[in-house]
């Protein structure tokens, strides 16, 4: 939903543990004919249990695929990427799952790919330990270095002084960043600078329940949210909106019937949003379409009157099959954010 919205950092000490990450997959031509063929995909995720999961290739003979079933599947050129289904993107250890597609071939040679990608890790058919970073906060009263550069999207978590801290926030909520900061390349041939680090976590000054009770912004849906941003604006001397900057912020809190929203240069999201990208609470690809949308909204774009295809509808809950229209680009571009993108 838009609307127009109205200092203390953290460093942190790194430490590595290993998580196991690998996969497998079996692609199969079922069938062929003249100009078409039928593939099925078979994954298996022999690392650590997933939550969702992005699987890449690239055709070597000019494949194109034409419709695809129990996934989402888009095209560029010859690479391919297909995210799971609303149903089948949790996958345990050596959990498997499958989709299926059709397509056309040059009639010459239709090889079969040689390479995959399962959420950015090669799929070698083995196990491979990988340094996960695993954090300990220590609150400063100020960044040395000072804020981060202007014309850039900074990104916080604000986390009540009652929550525990738990490093799947950050990183997950970078990710879904990182993946927003994708698919605007994509759309736009260029897009937004993140910082680094791309999340900068806020100690709240308040329990969990204050942020969710506590009246602001008129209607109850908007209490943790409003909250939220006021108290990043105190700290870190933010305004709304802000020339500097473009600034998300998500919360570890919600009461009910809560939610969130974008415009003015602002993304303000609560505690479903922060669960869902730490992988807690439903498939990725809801919770990647619903930042798409959100930027959207921050960068000037209202929402669509119907559900037309485009980000800026419901449209985005079947991420990564949404777009934005060419108005809705004109309107970013043209817009008080339009040269955040490069």
């Amino acid at each position: 939903m838009a609307v127009c919205l109205a200092a203390a950092a953290v460093t942190t000490t790194v430490t590595a543990h290993a998580a196991a990450v690998g996969c497998q997959v079996t692609y199969t031509v079922s069938s062929q004919w003249t100009s078409g063929f039928g593939a099925n995909v078979a994954i298996k995720n022999l690392g650590d249990p997933i939550t969702g999961w992005t699987l890449r290739w690239t055709f070597g003979a000019g494949q194109t695929i034409s419709q695809a079933w129990n996934a989402g599947v888009t095209q560029s050129g010859g690479a391919v990427t297909a995210t799971n289904a609303g149903y089948n993107g949790s996958l345990a250890t050596n959990g498997s799952t499958s989709f299926g597609f059709n397509g056309t071939w040059n009639n010459s040679t239709n090889p079969v790919p040689t390479a995959f990608t399962l959420n950015g890790v090669t799929c070698t058919g083995s196990v491979t330990p990988t340094p996960t970073p695993t954090v300990t906060p220590t609150v400063t009263p100020t960044p040395t270095s000072g804020p981060p550069p202007s014309r850039t999207v900074r990104v916080y978590w604000l986390k009540p002084s009652d929550v525990a801290y738990d490093q799947r926030y950050p990183d997950g909520i970078a990710k879904v960043m990182q993946e927003a900061q994708r698919f605007f390349k994509q759309q736009f041939g260029k897009t937004f600078t993140l910082n680094n680090p791309i999340v900068e976590v806020v100690n709240g000054d308040r329990p969990r329940t204050w942020y969710e009770n506590t009246p602001n912004c008129g209607e109850k849906y908007w209490w943790s949210v409003c909250n939220m941003q006021a108290e990043l604006r105190r700290k870190l001397g933010l305004g709304a909106p802000d020339s500097r900057w473009i600034n998300v912020g998500e919360i570890s809190a919600e009461g009910e019937g809560a939610g969130g929203g974008g415009g003015n240069g602002w993304v303000i999201l609560s505690g479903h949003d922060a669960d869902g990208a730490a992988g807690i609470n439903g498939p990725m690809n809801r919770w990647y379409g619903g930042m798409v949308h959100e930027l959207g909204h921050a960068f000037g774009l209202p929402d669509s009157t119907s559900t037309d295809g485009t980000c800026m509808s419901a449209s985005f809950y079947s991420y990564p099959n949404c777009t934005f229209s060419q108005a809705q680009k004109d309107g970013i571009l043209r817009g008080a954010y339009g040269s955040f993108l490069s």
